[in-house]
């Protein structure tokens, strides 16, 4: 028979979204003494500081994702995630990259691993779009164009080969069709110096 207190804890616990905060928790009317019950009894799991899972919640390989952005609901999935997310490289990211508008509070993740880059306030929310990380569970990322240019604008940093790989694999993926919302956002992001001939000279 499960004990009373058990069962009202899950009977909160069920109300809340897979993937939840502290903060939330607390709405819910379940403490931090009512977390570390539940932590005990393998009814959730910690994913990153104050941030936790049911335990009866879909499996997602991108746990460390769903992590940062509850974390940091501010930011969007950028640089090497978001190339990862998009298929556009082979590579597994070593940490989760994620951008926050310049002027905006930088956080501090120590686990996962976070890199974290800051883009100006203007163009910070340049096509952004929701990737199911999970079922039901969404999180903003940069679309494949927008990570394309940002990887060849940022080339120096990533690595060229492995912006000119995501370049390539975008260009077969989409066609010459591509090509005009490569260079709107190369445009927006004055990188057009950069992007006009890079894609010269892998459709050449």
């Amino acid at each position: 028979m499960i004990p009373p207190e058990s069962s009202r804890l899950v009977t909160r616990l069920g109300g809340l979204p897979p993937t939840f905060t502290s903060a939330q928790a607390r709405q819910a009317a379940l403490s931090s003494r009512d977390l570390s019950v539940l932590l005990a009894g393998g009814d959730v799991d910690e994913l990153s500081r104050g941030v936790y899972r049911r335990a009866d919640a879909p499996e997602s390989a991108h746990l460390d994702l769903l992590a940062v952005c509850a974390r940091v609901p501010h930011a969007v999935v950028c640089g090497e995630s978001a190339l990862a997310l998009h298929e556009l490289i082979d590579d597994i990211p070593r940490a989760v990259h994620i951008a926050v508008a310049r002027g905006a509070r930088r956080p501090s993740i120590s686990f996962p691993p976070v890199v974290v880059s800051q883009y100006s306030a203007r163009t910070f929310g340049l096509n952004v779009e929701r990737y199911e990380a999970a079922p039901g569970e969404t999180i903003p990322v940069y679309d494949p164009a927008r990570s394309v240019v940002d990887a060849m604008r940022h080339r120096h940093r990533i690595g060229e080969t492995l912006a000119l790989a995501a370049l390539g694999r975008y260009l077969r993926r989409v066609g010459s069709a591509g090509v005009a919302d490569l260079q709107r956002i190369a445009g927006e992001l004055n990188a057009m110096s950069i992007i006009r001939p890079a894609v010269e000279a892998v459709i050449a």
